[in-house]
């Protein structure tokens, strides 16, 4: 089910992302969320190409595992 938000924008945002709606011939709501979508899957994904490369290397998997061990035994401490 899709849901209602509000957004509080200046009207300097507010026209920036309309210019850019309508370029692309998208509704503003549309626009705001492919452009947040997207960037998120940027941001917190690895892409298929990247997750290749590191299931390729052994000497980086078996850190990320004794390090995924560690941290479940609470080894070590946190670096700020």
């Amino acid at each position: 089910m899709s849901k209602v938000i509000t957004l509080r924008l200046s009207e300097q945002e507010y026209k920036k992302i309309q210019a850019a709606a309508g370029i692309e011939h998208r509704p503003i709501s549309n626009f705001i969320t492919n452009r947040v979508l997207k960037d998120i899957e940027e941001s917190y994904y690895v892409d298929p190409i990247e997750m290749a490369q590191i299931n390729s290397d052994e000497k980086l998997l078996a850190k990320l595992k004794s390090g995924h061990k560690d941290a479940k035994r609470r080894k070590g401490k946190l670096v700020e």
